[in-house]
């Protein structure tokens, strides 16, 4: 078991179908939904997500469930006990997930990818696209958005690469057919919204892994 390994926020992880069964049947609401009662059981991941107010008291690790249309995109959130997880990966790459994407998306993932290779950072996906590509249910949609993370390297030059980074998304954004959001993400694993670091006059606001903190951009690109 995994229990020991770190756990960064958007972390896909997969849990035992027994252990799932149990949490399941914990929770009432839960075993309505087939998807959600058989997820586990299908090798389906979920996806780390930073305690709420109402983890205080749970021990364990702080997992999401979005569903798909069909099953009326509801998110669920529960804890699973660490040493119920199996395996953990990092979000997939954009690039992996070309032929999952709507074909008038793939001109904008080529750009993207070489934007990546360009600043030396890796592009993921942890949207809509990312849970199509693990578990091949249908959720894109015509308003998707292409939900993205940036990871930078554990050094980085503050007076230029950054910057730099992020005109290149902006300008990769100003023509693509979906909105691309997400995050870049430092080396240790905090994030901030693109969009706000582009923009920021002051500071903005930073998701670590149990916590939310304002911090200037310098601030947030030197950790």
């Amino acid at each position: 078991m995994l229990a020991n390994a770190p756990l960064a926020r958007h972390s896909f992880v997969r849990v035992s179908p027994d252990a799932w069964d149990a949490c399941v049947a914990s929770q009432p609401a839960l075993a309505k939904e087939p998807l959600v009662r058989n997820w586990a059981a299908r090798g389906w991941p979920l996806i780390v997500r930073r305690p709420g107010p109402c983890d205080v008291h749970k021990i364990g690790v702080p997992v999401g469930l979005p569903l798909p249309p069909i099953a009326g995109k509801q998110r669920i959130s529960t804890v699973v006990p660490a040493d119920a997880i199996i395996s953990i990966e990092r979000p997939p790459e954009l690039a992996t997930l070309r032929d999952v994407a709507p074909k008038a998306w793939r001109a904008t993932i080529d750009m993207l990818d070489l934007i990546a290779q360009r600043h030396h950072v890796a592009c993921r996906a942890f949207g809509s696209l990312a849970w199509q590509g693990r578990t091949g249910l249908p959720y894109l949609t015509g308003q998707s958005d292409l939900d993205l993370l940036f990871d930078l390297p554990a050094t980085l030059d503050v007076h230029g690469a950054l910057d730099a980074l992020l005109s290149d998304i902006a300008r990769c954004a100003a023509y693509a057919p979906m909105r691309i959001d997400g995050e870049v993400i430092r080396a240790d694993g905090a994030g901030a919204n693109w969009r706000e670091l582009r923009a920021a006059k002051g500071e903005v606001v930073v998701k670590m892994a149990t916590d939310v903190v304002l911090a200037t951009v310098r601030v947030f690109a030197e950790g």
